[in-house]
């Protein structure tokens, strides 16, 4: 492919997080943003205006099949995420979709068939883990010497609780759409370690459930072989808890697991050095860079965020589900 290759791309979806991710996509020249789609002409004309897209889609099916894309991402609500992939990638489109893949891993197995079937990429946009900082941890958890413990926090309060809590259903806390908290937050703390350590060999989970059957919070102990790990996750409730990687001979420490911006790594005789790499692009600019990278050289899945990763995420996602009771209507499909 020719050094002005671009990759042309629709949209599903028109959420904050969209906004977000533009900002950093533009970063990438090889970005083309060309299409978006939305349930009604004039959601997309407003997306289109505001982005300066050139074609809109209220049709699902229409702008899958259409030629003037490449490939889409995907921010539209979790229990549409792999119905959704599929569509697109049945029709040749290379896909990123957005945190959690899907609903449960009878879907992300769907999912990873039909990009084998259809030879394209696919990827989950997981973007702390394509970070710089990220990358930097990767790099010195050997540092740290026998791996003795993983302990990872992300709770966030969510101003949807609120209208909950006055009697209102927020998309947020409603499991018709797979949403939730292990769903939304837990998914930051539970990724980058299996990116880091791979599939535990046991789960204890405990959670709070919610009047809408979603679950608010949870606090879940993982064994592997010689540590331990630890992962606490809320939307009722805040925390400024780091993240650790804990070992013999060293600890390394993360500000925050979803917007890692400071790491340093504090050896056992109490030197401490800054590991972290200076920020110097929009933090999703990495997770559309690795995409489009895939899809430039041809490879169907990413090395770090990749289908076995995604696979053995939503199996531990789908064993905390059941030890706490969260059950959605996709189960059940």
């Amino acid at each position: 492919m020719s050094k002005s290759f671009k990759l042309r791309f629709g949209i599903v979806g028109s959420n904050y997080i969209v906004d977000k991710v533009l900002a950093g996509a533009c970063l990438d020249p090889r970005f083309d943003l060309v299409a978006i789609y939305s349930r009604t002409q004039e959601r997309a004309d407003e997306f289109a205006a505001k982005h300066n897209v050139p074609h809109t889609f209220t049709s699902l099916e229409e702008m899958a099949a259409s030629p003037l894309i490449d490939a889409v991402y995907i921010a539209s609500p979790n229990s549409l995420h792999a119905p959704q992939s599929i569509i697109f990638m049945q029709h040749g489109k290379h896909v990123l979709c957005e945190k959690p893949f899907a609903s449960n891993v009878r879907e992300v197995k769907a999912m990873i068939e039909a990009s084998e079937k259809y030879n394209v990429t696919l990827m989950e946009a997981m973007k702390p883990t394509l970070t710089p900082n990220f990358l930097s941890v990767r790099k010195h958890v050997k540092d740290v010497g026998v791996l003795r413990r993983y302990f990872s926090c992300y709770c966030q309060y969510s101003t949807r609780y609120d209208s909950l809590k006055e009697g209102v259903l927020m998309n947020a806390f409603d499991p018709a759409l797979s949403n939730g908290a292990v769903m939304d937050l837990g998914v930051y703390t539970i990724y980058p370690m299996v990116v880091l350590f791979g599939r535990p060999s046991k789960i204890s989970a405990t959670g709070l459930m919610l009047s809408t059957g979603a679950d608010g919070q949870g606090a879940i102990n993982f064994e592997y072989e010689g540590m331990n790990a630890t992962v606490l996750y809320s939307k009722i409730a805040d925390s400024a808890l780091p993240t650790e990687i804990q070992g013999e001979d060293g600890t390394i420490t993360l500000d925050r697991v979803n917007i890692i911006s400071h790491v340093t790594l504090k050896s056992r005789d109490g030197k401490e050095d800054v590991i972290s790499r200076p920020i110097e692009k929009n933090e999703f600019y990495y997770e559309i860079s690795e995409f489009i990278n895939l899809v430039k050289s041809g490879k169907r899945e990413s090395e770090i965020n990749s289908h076995e990763n995604s696979l053995i995420t939503m199996e531990i996602i789908d064993e905390i589900r059941k030890q706490i009771g969260v059950v959605y209507p996709a189960d059940k499909a």
